[in-house]
């Protein structure tokens, strides 16, 4: 989505998006998330004979302890805001100290001051933790971090009242269905945080779990959502 409404302007004038939820859905509001992946690095070496390396692996630990503690004191209170050390990846033998482990870190929030708060909490607990497992040295040279943004998806609204929104909600209805304005991370954040019209349709059925291991679905109307963004495609195009 950045690409296609990156600097060569691809001429779009609204855009319509189909992702989860029942029909009914119509999401005008993007949720802001900021993504990161954190990789401590060394040389690596023997874990007995070269034992007294600085570890990464321990200094990743340190820095989702620190981060976790301050993090859940942070989210307990104010706009709804979430974080998740969501991947662990680095290490290749029992008998071995790892060279360049990761984490990846996602943040979300319906706040930009807050996401940006929650962000640089995360920042503080790396460097905290790098300072901490650097003091730790015997031998060889110290740790080194290396902070990749992967994600950044903006936290906006467009007001209700636009006529694409508006449109949804008379289609939506039309079809026998009671409309919810909802907020999520999906393909319309990037144009409604450059101004353009933009909504997110649900798919139609039923499902839970999401993004677990008995994730599930049930698809009992997908007709019927095909029909649905057939209407606004229309609609939205001047076709009486």
């Amino acid at each position: 989505m950045k690409h296609l409404f990156g600097y060569q302007d691809p001429g779009i004038d609204s855009w319509i998006s189909i992702d989860g939820g029942r029909i009914g859905r119509v999401n005008n509001k993007g949720l802001g998330s900021h993504r990161y992946r954190i990789t401590y690095k060394d040389p690596g070496g023997h874990s007995w004979g070269a034992f007294g390396l600085v570890n990464p692996i321990h200094a990743l630990g340190k820095a989702i302890s620190l981060f976790v503690e301050k993090a859940d004191s942070f989210t307990s209170s104010g706009d709804r805001t979430s974080y998740n050390i969501s991947v662990i990846e680095g290490g290749t033998s029992v008998k071995s100290i790892s060279f360049e482990p990761s984490i990846q870190v996602d943040m979300r929030s319906i706040n930009p001051t807050r996401l940006a708060s929650i962000d640089a909490l995360l920042h503080e607990a790396t460097y905290k933790a790098l300072a901490y497992q650097n003091k730790l040295s015997r031998l060889g040279d110290t740790l080194t971090v290396e902070i990749e943004q992967i994600g950044n998806t903006p936290s906006i609204e467009l007001s209700e009242d636009l006529p694409l929104i508006q449109k949804v909600l008379a289609a939506t209805a039309y079809f026998g269905n009671r409309p919810r304005l909802t907020r999520g991370s999906t393909n319309s954040n990037i144009p409604i945080s450059l101004g353009i019209p933009a909504v997110t349709i649900g798919r139609g059925g039923s499902g839970g779990n999401t993004h677990s291991l008995d994730e599930w679905f049930y698809n009992y109307e997908d007709h019927r959502v095909i029909q649905l963004a057939l209407l606004l495609l229309i609609s939205e195009v001047g076709i009486d």
